[in-house]
């Protein structure tokens, strides 16, 4: 693919963590957050909810920029047969981690790409967390921080989170935000080579 028949690569995403991601990986997007009301859709399976709202995010964007490529990712922590967005509040945060610490969960995150011509393409990633079991003070004072506001899971790995997290099984990329083996591999069945977009 020659570069002026590469289309534009759009993140349908405000995630810094993202951004900074496709960054490190070569990629500039266009970073056009959807505003989509995650509430409309209903929680299903981990995998299948995150999957949905990606679609719903990527398709939000998608009609704005006819000749780019549209990413849409979200991401929910997956513990003890329920579903973590974003807490609402700090109680909200402190409940989980106490539920948490010395445990493990899985954190799913759902892409979707959909192309110029409108094909759209959908995968999950799962990573296993094996969380520290960190004491009530450590807890308090990382809940405090206002970082576990701002993630799914109430934690951020490549932040303050990353000192209470013991390892991952799986995908690093994908707990920070989006897989990005697994954009590589979505990338190839829609016909594109990642370096098409260096």
């Amino acid at each position: 693919m020659v570069a002026s028949s590469r289309p534009q690569f759009v993140l349908a995403s405000a995630s810094k963590a993202r951004r900074l991601l496709l960054l490190g990986a070569g990629i500039h997007p266009l970073v056009c957050p959807s505003h989509f009301d995650e509430s409309r859709v209903e929680e299903t399976t981990p995998s299948e909810y995150v999957t949905t709202l990606a679609q719903y995010k990527a398709a939000a964007v998608a009609p704005q920029f006819t000749h780019a490529l549209v990413l849409g990712c979200d991401s929910v922590l997956a513990f003890e047969g329920q579903i973590f967005g974003k807490p609402a509040h700090q109680d909200e945060a402190i409940e989980r981690w106490q539920r948490m610490r010395g445990r493990v969960g899985e954190l799913y995150t759902g892409h979707a790409l959909i192309t110029p011509t409108g094909v759209t393409l959908a995968r999950c990633a799962i990573t296993r967390v094996f969380f520290a079991d960190i004491d009530d003070d450590t807890l308090a004072a990382y809940v405090a921080s206002g970082e576990p506001l701002a993630c799914a899971g109430a934690f951020a790995i490549d932040g303050k989170g990353g000192l209470f997290v013991e390892k991952l099984e799986g995908c690093h990329s994908n707990v920070i935000g989006l897989s990005l083996p697994l954009l590589r591999t979505m990338l190839e069945e829609l016909g594109y080579r990642v370096m098409d977009f260096w």
